[in-house]
């Protein structure tokens, strides 16, 4: 993200399939939990809604295997 705009990026947007989405300090700038049915369409979140973002400029996907 350019630098200052993750609280803007995770007030703005609204993405279907994203749960959660927080500003956080350390190596990212923002965090998204995104829930998808199938790797077609976390796919299309990621590639088409979120990189798509003009402050956007770097991302890193991390599957969770399982949840609680």
């Amino acid at each position: 993200m350019r630098p200052g705009t993750s609280e803007e990026i995770v007030q703005s947007r609204k993405i279907k399939g994203v749960t959660m989405a927080n500003s956080v300090l350390g190596r990212f700038d923002a965090i998204a939990v995104v829930e998808a049915d199938n790797s077609e369409e976390l796919t299309k979140i990621i590639y088409e809604m979120i990189e798509d973002h003009p402050n956007v400029v770097h991302t890193e996907t991390l599957l969770s295997m399982f949840t609680p």
